[in-house]
């Protein structure tokens, strides 16, 4: 069943790109781009971790050049966002107030639209620098904080906050809190609870009466993972009723924790359950999980496991009922919650009880419940791929010589089950998450430097992960990686002297589940193949490689449609696909690390224009003038 994917052997080539946050200006920030994914693309050819017995020393000189790359990257990314916002601005039909796009630039983050987000408030900086205008040189960049924290991109929400701190600002207030809370937010979500708390400080120092509510609530939240009980007891107390419900049911929660946290967990369980009860309207089934997740807590700390298990359950089947989307509520008062700690804290407990079988069903979920997340309704899914199999289903369609091999990375400990056709195997290897994803980071650096480490790590990493499962050689392998394993190729490990990939046919799938459906759907294509390759964009981005990539495949499909440089188009692409069974692309890809659906391919400009390929939901322009689809 799964013979037509694992017979794929995949490939990056030539991925470079401009950064993220200016993705209509291919030359702005190329070398910074070029550097990060090159690493990626050696990464993918060699190997991208090393879980080795001696420790590895931190790269010095890997760390200095990050440094550097950093500061280029903020340079880069404020120019381009104000050349971009210049652009955007002069296409808007309806031109608006400086004030309204950034209205409309804070609406749009809270909404979740965060690649909108940063157009809006792009325009800002654009109105700033033709206006001379610090007040809304400051506005721009506290909007570009809270966005860029919203969308996970760390760094640059701190960056954008500081600078927002040094410009002269009509209402200083409306700055400084907001920038403050930003940077404790930040802080929290690295584990630095101490730098938060002093983040929230100042920011309740330099707030309105408005906003400093919100400013007590993510305090009171550090307090408690800081053990500050009393302190934060004593704020919750100070706190008025909130009348936004959102608002209203994290406070809820907040106070629960606070009762676990004061090592009452009878009370904390009681606080939970009847929280679990209550109406919140529409998005009662979110905040009713994470009520469960708490009594799941509550239990556990009581030694109580059956009914820790019996509440995770509820909350895992809460999170099958919960809406996908964004809510800004949680960073507005320092919650920061993910549905996959739900998801891990319901592995840890089947594990800890000795039911493997139902660890993976729940990691299986949690990958379905990452891609509803990943694209939070604004995309186009098949009802079945939002879904999961059962262990037995995925078993029974396994032919005798396949094997899935699926990880989960866990805060403490990296899982792995292997499942055949009548075995089910698993394991733990005694790695922290934090750990493996900084072995991978550090690798990478070897490998981009060129080090003779890379081969002796793939030995390493080959013999740490996968000779201890017992692998014959010649079974075809489905690997299902997690966490930081996303960024490792596979192929490239290497066992008894061999890679991976010369021992087993290898595929790789974001979960079995999605893999086996995908399987199950694939019909022998006809044997005629409609390839696109090295696009013709600038000198800047020729891929002479990925030329010699389509020309040498088309020899291997006597009917071919073959389409390099110039031909290249997205109106050829358009023409083609409807009827070609195998369509290959080798061409640059950017991410979108700001919201990955606005991630693209680039196609040969066409017209002056440069052109690309997005997610099919998002036919939007660029500024550069180029289309999507």
């Amino acid at each position: 069943m799964f013979g037509a994917i694992c017979n794929i052997k995949p490939r990056l080539f030539g991925l470079r790109g401009a950064p993220p946050a200016h993705p209509a200006a291919p030359g702005t920030g190329h070398r910074r781009r070029r550097a990060r994914l090159g690493a990626l693309l050696l990464a993918l050819l060699w190997g991208a971790a090393s879980v080795c017995a001696q420790p590895i020393a931190p790269d010095a000189e890997a760390a200095a050049s990050a440094q550097e790359q950093k500061r280029l990257a903020d340079t880069d990314t404020l120019l381009s966002l104000t050349s971009d916002g210049a652009l955007l601005y002069a296409q808007d039909a309806v031109k608006l107030d400086a004030l309204q796009y950034c209205s409309q630039a804070v609406a749009l983050a809270e909404a979740g639209e965060f690649r909108q987000s940063v157009r809006a408030a792009s325009k800002v900086l654009h109105l700033a620098d033709a206006k001379d205008d610090d007040n809304l040189q400051a506005l721009a960049r506290r909007d570009l904080a809270l966005v860029y924290s919203y969308s996970g991109q760390l760094d640059k929400a701190v960056e954008f906050a500081r600078q927002a701190l040094g410009f002269a600002a009509t209402d200083p207030k409306a700055i400084a809190g907001p920038a403050h809370k930003v940077i404790g937010d930040v802080r929290m979500r690295r584990a630095d609870v101490t730098g938060a708390i002093l983040s929230y400080e100042e920011a309740l120092r330099n707030s309105s009466e408005r906003y400093a509510p919100l400013v007590r609530a993510s305090l009171a939240n550090a307090l408690i993972d800081a053990g500050q009980v009393e302190r934060a007891r004593r704020l919750l107390s100070e706190m008025d009723p909130q009348k936004n419900g959102a608002l209203r049911a994290q406070i809820d929660r907040t106070e629960a924790r606070l009762l676990l946290a004061e090592h009452q967990p009878a009370q904390a369980r009681a606080r939970y359950e009847a929280l679990a009860r209550r109406s919140y309207g529409p998005d009662s089934a979110y905040f009713q999980l994470w009520a469960w997740d708490g009594v799941a807590q509550s239990a556990q700390a009581q030694g109580d496991t059956a009914g820790a298990l019996a509440a995770t359950e509820h909350a895992l089947d809460g999170v099958d009922a919960a809406r996908s989307r964004f809510r800004s509520e949680e960073f507005k008062i320092g919650l920061f919650s993910d549905l996959q700690a739900v998801f891990e804290r319901a592995i840890e407990l089947h594990l800890a009880a000795g039911d493997a079988r139902r660890a993976f069903d729940v990691s299986e979920r949690s990958r379905s419940r990452a891609l509803l997340d990943a694209v939070r309704g604004r995309a186009a899914l098949a009802p079945d791929h939002a879904g999961t199999l059962g262990l037995d289903r995925l078993q029974a369609i396994l032919r005798p010589d396949e094997r899935v091999v699926e990880f989960h990375a866990l805060p403490d400990m990296l899982q792995v089950w292997v499942i055949g056709p009548a075995s089910f195997e698993s394991r733990q290897y005694p790695v922290k998450r934090d750990e493996l994803t900084e072995l991978v980071e550090i690798f990478r650096n070897a490998i981009v430097r060129g080090r003779r480490t890379a081969i002796t790590n793939a030995d390493k990493l080959g013999a740490a992960l996968i000779q201890p499962l017992g692998l014959a050689a010649g079974q075809r392998l489905i690997v299902v990686p997690h966490g930081p394993l996303h960024y490792l190729p596979f192929q490239a490990l290497r066992v008894d002297g061999q890679y991976l990939i010369e021992r087993h046919p290898i595929a790789v799938a974001p979960s079995a589940s999605i893999a086996a459906r995908l399987a199950s759907e694939n019909q022998p294509a006809r044997g005629a193949l409609t390839a696109f390759g090295n696009p013709r964009i600038d000198d800047l981005h020729e891929l002479p490689g990925a030329q010699a990539e389509v020309s040498q495949l088309a020899r291997l499909f006597p009917a071919h449609a073959l389409y390099t440089g110039v031909q290249a188009t997205k109106t050829r692409f358009r023409a083609a696909i409807g009827n070609a069974p195998l369509v290959h692309v080798a061409a640059h890809a950017q991410a979108d690390e700001v919201d990955p659906l606005y991630s693209r391919i680039l196609l040969a400009n066409e017209d002056g224009r440069q052109n690309f390929l997005t997610s099919p939901s998002h036919g939007i322009e660029a500024p550069c003038g180029g289309g999507a689809d």
